[in-house]
């Protein structure tokens, strides 16, 4: 966990998706293993739906639902960055792209990553759990 200031300005790629959220004191990312987060590979931050503010390229917005349709990924149609999606295991949540936070570092920033059990997912009556950790070793200059 590391400790960052309450509201921060987020965007995709190309700056068409443009957002704000409000950060707990304490951040918390996390990777997930189920399907579309393995293919995404992005580390997400969680942000209660009250926090997240769209300031600009909602037009742009894209949603992808798919299996159950109770999560919902929003992507910028013009880029083609994972901005935020609704959280299954919590629809009071979004899943923010921790690389769509300015200033922030999905690598150094988040140097020992949790990985949730997504695959087995409590939403299906699994135990939530933990599937691994990811590490980010940087090499020496």
């Amino acid at each position: 966990m590391i400790s960052a200031p309450a509201t921060r300005e987020c965007s995709c790629h190309c700056g068409g998706v443009r957002f704000t959220i409000n950060l707990p004191e304490k951040l918390r990312a996390t990777r997930c293993d189920c399907s579309i987060c393995s293919m995404k590979g992005v580390v997400m931050v969680g942000v209660p739906l009250d926090d997240l503010t769209l300031a600009a390229g909602e037009e742009l917005l894209s949603c992808y639902e798919f299996n159950t349709r109770a999560a919902k990924h929003f992507f910028c149609s013009r880029c083609g960055i994972h901005c935020f999606h609704r959280r299954r295991a919590d629809p009071t949540q979004y899943g923010v792209n921790a690389a769509c936070i300015h200033g922030m570092s999905p690598y150094y920033d988040f140097p020992e990553l949790p990985v949730v059990d997504g695959v087995n997912h409590p939403s299906d009556g699994a135990r939530p759990r933990l599937a691994g950790r990811l590490i980010f070793l940087p090499e020496p200059k």
